[in-house]
């Protein structure tokens, strides 16, 4: 009887002759279906619709404001400053932590003046005191900023006295016929909170800082 023997090269050609038919075309091992040229993948820069830097920033609507303008919003008022401004900074530390522009600048002779925020219709708003170059008070008369302890204006003095309750010292208004100033101590800190009432004891304005300058009445004096 003959055997016939395969030869290495004869076997070789007939495993890569049977393991070919089942291949997967290039297009399925790239994810796609086959005979389609078009790939998902992810690397692919054909699956970009549009260049990165072909892409426009953010902007606001025409008109409107982007945030962070510099505006005294509610939640920054603190007994020892007011957001990132911490009493005891100068003027140029102050700009650098605000987010917008400060506007504002000494008389003549004066070592102190105030800074608000550009663009106020109201300069009473909201207001820095600066003294010999420090930050030494804030002043509000806003109606949607919330003092240190929860105090805001609009409150009555009953309303006050309760939210400061054992803390709070009254004294006659120096302009305003039975006005008064409120005046609270923080605790365990040298910082001083004062409300100003009307004649019907309704807070108008208040301002949080550092003795003496705290309890000045016609703002630098």
């Amino acid at each position: 009887m003959r055997v016939y023997r395969w030869s290495n090269a004869v076997s070789l050609a007939l495993v890569l002759a049977l393991t070919g038919c089942n291949a997967p075309s290039p297009g399925a091992a790239a994810g796609g279906v086959a005979g389609d040229s078009t790939s998902t993948d992810a690397a692919d820069p054909g699956a970009i619709d549009q260049p990165y830097e072909d892409v426009p920033p953010a902007t606001a609507p025409p008109g409107s404001a982007m945030p962070g303008q510099g505006a005294a919003t509610d939640g920054q008022a603190h007994w020892d400053g007011f957001g990132e401004a911490q009493f005891g900074m100068d003027d140029e530390q102050v700009k650098l932590v605000w987010p917008g522009e400060l506007v504002g600048t000494p008389a003549d002779g004066s070592q102190c003046y105030h800074l608000s925020p550009a663009g106020q219709s109201d300069i009473s708003r909201f207001a820095m005191m600066f003294e010999d170059g420090t930050f030494v008070r804030y002043s509000v008369s806003a109606e949607d900023l919330v003092a240190p302890g929860g105090g805001k204006r609009g409150m009555d003095t009953a309303r006050i006295k309760a939210l400061y309750p054992g803390r709070v010292t009254s004294t006659g208004h120096k302009y305003v016929p039975d006005g008064h100033y409120l005046r609270i101590t923080e605790e365990g800190g040298p910082h001083v909170l004062i409300f100003e009432t009307d004649g019907g004891g309704t807070v108008t304005e208040w301002r949080v800082g550092l003795p003496p300058q705290v309890d000045y009445v016609e703002g630098c004096s």
